[in-house]
C-alpha cells in the first residue's frame, strides 16, 4: 500500500486505530485529507457509509473505494453500488501479502452479480495468475472447490529464517517450468464467466459427524436468506465435546432462529445445518476491521441455545434418545431431530432396530425408522407396538466341534472350487508412519486371538458334514522382515498365500521395515472367520489391547450365534421371511446381459482386476440432497443410478442385483468378529417411462421391504428357488453393488498415522461389482470384474457412463429414465451390438 501510493506521488493518510471505528471521526480525517482512494475491509467500510447515506454527508472528493482483505456480502455490496456506485468507482479487490496486496479484482456490472452470497474476488491482473487446485495440485473444473494458489513474478522466494513453512507454502509450478507458486490455504472455485469465486479459509473447513465441512459455503447460503445482514459459521463443542456448527447472524428486521434455520433446510444438506443460531447486533471487529471470530459469544445456554431442541418429554422419549446417542455417538439430541440428520444411515438404522428390541423389548421394523425418523414420532410409532420379549443368544456347552452358520457352509464349499482359492481371502497393506513397538504389536494380536475364539477356528468334515473346531491355544508369530520399499514389491506379491481351513489361525500378519518409524503392515485374513464390520472391530480392539487396556470378557461367541441361527425359534421367523422372498423372485429369474469383450467360460473364472474413478464433492452433495429431500438414503440413490447403468447397457427393464447387508440385527452380535455378512437379492425394474424420482421411491419402498426380511440366508433362498445349476454363473445375479461408509475408513491407529500402499487386485466373485466409498470430499468408487468377461477399456466406459448419468440426474432428478443418455450414445450403442452379434 505504502510503495504503490507513493510510488505513484500520493499522500498516504493513516487514521488512527480508535478514529476507524468512529464514522464521524472517520469522515472527518476523509474530508480534510480530501481522500481518493479509500481501501478497507467490508466490516469497516459498510457500517462506515450508512452513517454516510444516513447524515447526507459529503463524499464529493471519492474517486475509488475498495472493499478487500475479507470477504463481502452480495446484499451489501449491491446497496453500496446502488447508492454511491453514480459518485465514485466501487471494486472488491483480493490479494496476500506473500504475492501481491492485491491480485484481483471485481469490476463487473450490477446485473452480473450473484444473486446471493459473497461478492467474488473476480480475476487475477498485471503480473499474477490464479490456480484452483486440489490437494494433488490437480487443476478442478469450474464450479468444483480447491485451494486458490497464485503464480507469478509477484510471488516472493519465502519466509524469512522459516525454511519449514516456505517449503510448505512456496512450491514449484507443475503448470509453467521455472515459476514458483505461493499456496493461499484459501478455498475458492472457477465461475462460468472466468471470475474467481472466494469460499473462505481452508482453516475454517470442519469435519463433524465424519463430514467434511466448508463454513463459507453454510455461511453464503445464511446470506442468501432475505433479512439476513452478515453471517458467520464457527465450530463450537457442546458439552459433551462433540463439535458442532454456531450461526451468528444480524439482521435488518425479525428473523427468528426456527425461521432461519427453515430457510436454509431445502437448500442445504442436514449434516451442514448449523446447531446453534446466534443473533447479535453487531460483528465483532478486529483492530484491523475484520470480523474477531475469537470474540463471538459462546451460546447461552450451553447445547440447547439458539437451536430448536425440545428436550424428553417422557420416559420412552428419554430412553430412546440413550439409544440414538449408543448408535450416533455423544451428541445431543432433542425429540425433533432427525435420525438420518445427525449422521444415521442404513447400516445404523439397523444397529438402531436391534438395539430397541434390547431395550425396549419392541420388534421396530427397519422400514418405521426412515417413517418415524424423530425422537418424538418414533416413540409414539413404539407406542402402537405390542412388547415382544427379547431373547438373548444362549451360551453352549463345551463341545468337540460346532455346527456352519449357512453363510460358512456356502464359502467353505465355494473354496473348494477349482480357481477359487484364494477368492475369499481378505487382505490389505498399508504404510504405518510412526513409532511401533513391534514387540507390544505381536502381543496385542496374540490378545486379540486369546479373545475371539473364531480367530482359533479350522473347519473341517466329520461324517460327511462340515463342522468348525475350536483350538485352545495355538503358535501366532508376524512375519517380519526387514527390506527397501523397492525390494518390498516380490515380499507383498508372495504375502496372500492359500489358507488350510483345517488349520487356523486363518489369519496372518506381516510387518516389514523400511525405517524406523516407517513400515508396511500386510495382512490377510480368510472371510470365512471375518466380514468389513469385523475388521473395524479387530483394529479398534487391537489398539486398545496395544496401549495396555483390560477389555470386558465376551459373553457368547460367534459359534453361539451359529447355532442359534439354526435354532427352532429363528427358523420360524425365518420361515415368515421366506414367503416374502418368494413372493418377491417368483417367475422364472431375469438373467442380466450385459455386452462383454469375450465370450463367457463354460466354467466360471474368478480372475478379476479393479477400476477405480471419482465421485466430486459437488455430484456427492447433490445426491445427498436428493436423497434427503425424498425420505431415502445415499445408498439408495446409488443403487437406482446403478441399475440405470446396467438397464441402458443390457437393454433389460427387470433383472436382479446383489447386495450385502451387516446380518447383525440380533444386539448381542455387535461385539463379535466372525462371518455375519447376508446377500440380498434385489429386484429391479428400471422401466423408461418412470421419472428418475418415481423410480427412486420405487427403490426406496424395495430397500425397505428387503431390510425387514434381510435376516432369511441367501444360501437358503438359492436352495428353494431351485436354480437351474449354470456352472458359467453365479445362482440368482451376477452383479453386486455394495457402499462403504466412512467407519469402514481406518485412518490411524493412535499416534501412528497410515497411509495406503498400492496392491494388485487378480480375484473377482462376480462378473462386475460396484463399490462406492464415502470419504471427506466426495466419494471413491471402482468397479471390480470378472477379466475373463471385460476388457479395462469397457470397465472404463461404464465408470464413465455412470457419472455422465449421475450428472444428469443432478441436474433434473424429475428427468424420464427413458431421456438419460449415455456419453456419445449413439456410436456406443451400435458398439455394443456389434459386440453382441461377435458374441452370439
Amino acid at each position: 500500500d505504502i510503495a504503490r501510493t507513493l510510488y505513484n506521488g500520493g499522500t498516504m493518510v493513516i487514521v488512527p486505530k480508535d478514529d476507524r471505528i468512529d464514522p464521524s471521526r472517520l469522515h472527518h480525517w476523509m474530508e480534510r485529507e480530501r481522500v481518493t482512494i479509500f481501501e478497507s475491509t467490508p466490516a469497516l467500510i459498510v457500517p462506515f457509509l450508512e452513517y454516510v447515506h444516513e447524515h447526507g454527508l459529503d463524499m464529493s472528493w471519492m474517486e475509488l473505494l475498495i472493499t478487500s482483505s475479507d470477504s463481502c456480502s452480495v446484499a451489501d455490496y449491491r446497496t453500496l453500488q446502488e447508492r454511491f456506485g453514480s459518485l465514485f468507482r466501487i471494486i472488491n479487490a483480493y490479494g496476500v501479502t506473500e504475492a501481491a496486496i492485491d491480485s484481483s479484482f471485481y469490476d463487473e456490472e450490477l446485473t452480473k452479480l450473484p444473486q446471493t452470497g459473497h461478492v467474488p474476488i473476480g480475476k487475477a491482473w498485471l503480473n499474477a495468475k490464479f490456480y484452483i487446485v486440489d490437494v494433488h495440485m490437480n487443476p478442478v473444473p469450474a464450479g468444483v472447490l480447491g485451494e486458490l494458489v497464485i503464480g507469478g513474478v509477484g510471488v516472493a522466494r519465502g519466509y524469512l529464517n522459516r525454511p519449514e513453512l516456505t517449503e510448505e507454502k512456496f512450491v514449484d509450478s507443475p503448470f509453467s517450468a521455472g515459476e514458483r507458486l505461493y499456496r493461499t490455504g484459501d478455498l475458492a472455485r472457477w465461475m462460468e464467466d472466468g471470475n474467481v469465486d472466494f469460499i473462505g479459509r481452508i482453516d475454517n473447513q470442519a469435519k463433524i459427524r465424519g463430514y467434511r465441512i466448508e463454513t463459507g459455503e453454510v455461511e453464503a447460503k445464511l446470506l442468501s436468506v432475505e433479512g439476513v445482514r452478515e453471517a458467520v459459521v464457527l465450530v463450537r463443542s457442546d458439552a459433551n465435546g462433540q463439535k458442532a456448527l454456531c450461526a451468528y447472524y444480524t439482521t435488518d428486521g425479525e428473523l427468528t432462529a426456527a425461521d432461519l434455520k427453515r430457510a436454509i433446510a431445502s437448500e442445504l444438506p442436514g449434516y451442514m445445518i448449523p446447531s446453534y443460531f446466534v443473533e447479535i447486533e453487531r460483528l465483532p471487529l478486529t483492530p484491523n476491521g475484520k470480523i474477531d471470530r475469537k470474540a463471538l459469544p459462546t451460546p447461552e445456554g450451553g447445547a440447547n441455545a439458539g437451536r430448536e431442541y425440545v428436550a424428553p418429554r417422557t420416559e420412552l422419549e428419554a430412553k430412546l434418545v440413550a439409544i440414538w446417542q449408543d448408535v450416533l455417538g455423544p451428541v445431543t439430541i432433542g425429540v425433533t431431530d432427525n435420525f438420518f440428520d445427525l449422521g444415521g444411515h442404513s447400516l445404523r438404522a439397523t444397529t438402531l432396530v436391534s438395539k430397541v428390541h434390547k431395550e425396549l423389548s419392541v420388534n421396530l421394523p427397519l422400514r418405521d425408522v426412515f417413517r418415524h425418523s424423530t425422537i418424538e414420532a418414533m416413540a409414539e410409532a413404539i407406542s402402537q407396538l405390542e412388547r415382544q420379549e427379547y431373547l438373548s443368544i444362549p451360551v453352549l456347552d463345551k463341545r468337540d466341534h460346532y455346527p456352519l452358520s449357512s453363510v460358512q457352509k456356502r464359502l467353505y464349499i465355494q473354496q473348494k472350487m477349482e480357481g477359487a482359492e484364494l477368492s475369499y481371502n481378505m487382505s490389505g497393506m498399508t504404510v504405518l508412519v510412526g513409532r511401533l513397538e513391534r514387540n507390544q504389536f505381536e502381543a496385542a494380536l496374540k490378545g486379540l486371538i486369546a479373545r475371539h475364539e473364531i480367530l482359533r477356528t479350522g473347519f473341517e468334515m466329520v461324517d460327511g458334514i462340515p463342522v468348525q473346531r475350536i483350538y485352545p491355544d495355538m503358535k501366532f508369530a508376524v512375519e517380519y522382515t526387514k527390506a527397501t520399499e523397492s525390494e518390498t514389491k516380490s515380499i507383498a506379491a508372495g504375502f496372500v498365500r492359500v489358507f488350510d481351513l483345517e488349520r487356523p489361525p486363518l489369519l496372518r500378519v506381516g510387518l516389514v521395515e523400511w525405517e524406523a518409524e516407517r513400515h508396511l503392515l500386510m495382512l490377510d485374513i480368510h472371510h470365512i472367520v471375518t466380514d468389513g464390520m469385523s475388521m473395524g472391530i479387530f483394529v479398534e480392539e487391537l489398539l486398545r489391547l496395544y496401549n495396555g487396556e483390560n477389555l470386558e470378557p465376551l459373553r457368547i461367541q460367534y459359534k453361539e450365534f451359529a447355532a442359534w441361527q439354526q435354532s427352532e425359534p429363528v427358523k420360524e421367523r425365518l420361515k415368515r421371511q421366506e414367503a416374502y422372498w418368494l413372493d418377491v423372485l417368483e417367475g422364472k429369474l431375469p438373467t442380466l446381459e450385459l455386452p462383454t469383450d469375450f465370450v463367457r467360460p463354460a466354467v466360471r473364472s474368478f480372475e478379476g482386476d479393479v477400476l477405480p474413478f471419482s465421485i466430486d464433492k459437488q455430484m456427492t452433495d447433490s445426491l445427498q440432497r436428493i436423497a434427503d429431500e425424498n425420505g431415502g438414503t445415499l445408498y439408495m440413490v446409488l443403487s437406482a443410478v446403478y441399475s440405470i447403468l446396467l438397464s441402458k447397457y443390457s437393454g433389460q427393464e427387470d433383472f436382479i442385483v446383489g447386495t450385502p447387508v451387516s446380518g447383525r440385527t440380533h444386539a448381542d452380535l455387535e461385539p463379535l468378529i466372525g462371518m455375519f455378512v447376508n446377500t440380498l437379492a434385489i429386484r429391479h425394474y428400471p422401466s423408461g417411462e418412470k421419472t428418475f424420482l418415481a423410480y427412486l421411491n420405487e427403490v426406496k419402498e424395495t430397500m425397505l421391504g428387503a431390510y425387514d426380511h434381510q435376516d432369511y440366508p441367501f444360501e437358503e433362498l438359492v436352495k428353494k428357488l431351485q436354480v437351474p445349476r449354470d456352472q458359467s454363473r453365479n445362482p440368482v445375479f451376477d452383479v453386486v453393488f455394495a457402499l462403504e461408509t466412512k467407519e469402514d475408513n481406518v485412518q490411524n491407529f493412535g499416534d501412528i498415522k497410515i497411509e495406503s500402499y498400492p496392491e494388485t487386485h487378480t480375484v473377482s466373485q462376480f462378473d462386475l461389482t460396484l463399490v462406492i466409498s464415502l470419504l471427506d470430499e466426495g466419494m471413491n468408487g471402482q468397479f471390480e470384474y470378472a477379466t475373463k468377461l471385460f476388457t479395462r477399456n469397457l470397465i472404463d466406459i461404464f465408470a464413465q457412463d455412470l457419472l455422465v448419468i449421475i450428472s444428469q440426474i443432478c441436474e433434473q432428478p424429475s428427468v424420464l429414465l427413458k431421456d438419460i443418455s449415455l456419453n456419445g450414445q449413439s456410436e456406443q450403442e451400435q458398439d455394443v451390438l456389434e459386440a453382441i452379434d461377435i458374441i452370439f
